[in-house]
């Protein structure tokens, strides 16, 4: 179920953002880092690493619903930590709480650098469950 919502999400896939592990309220995975995710000064841009933590903390929280629900964020906090260098994005998604109308996760994003994993960003979000149109 969550690997054919993956497959339908284009800006997604259009990054190249890849999922290598998915857990009932957990999910990680990977970006290979292309000039076009970086910045005029060569960080990873910001707004690539906020999506990367929406990515990640929305498909934990729709590993929980039902097959005729989906997720929609209602809310996202980003905060960045360390300059995003490095040629790969590691992220992880997980749910906190999840009730029947609103799930709250967490996401962190971190960049590889010479086979060093620094914590670039944590995000938090609300993702809003609702029923899938007919």
């Amino acid at each position: 179920m969550v690997e054919e919502k993956m497959e339908l999400n284009h800006f997604m896939n259009y990054l190249g953002f890849k999922i290598t592990k998915i857990e009932a309220g957990n999910i990680e995975g990977s970006l290979k880092i292309e000039p076009q995710h970086r910045q005029q000064i060569g960080f990873i841009h910001g707004g690539v690493i906020a999506t990367l933590a929406d990515l990640v903390a929305g498909f934990a929280a729709y590993t929980l619903v039902g097959n005729k629900q989906t997720v929609v964020t209602a809310e996202l906090k980003i905060s960045y930590l360390n300059p995003g260098v490095g040629d790969t994005a590691f992220c992880r998604g997980f749910v906190l709480k999840a009730g029947q109308k609103l799930i709250f996760s967490e996401a962190e994003i971190f960049a590889n650098n010479d086979n060093k994993e620094v914590l670039i960003a944590k995000a938090s979000g609300t993702f809003a469950v609702i029923d899938v149109p007919a």
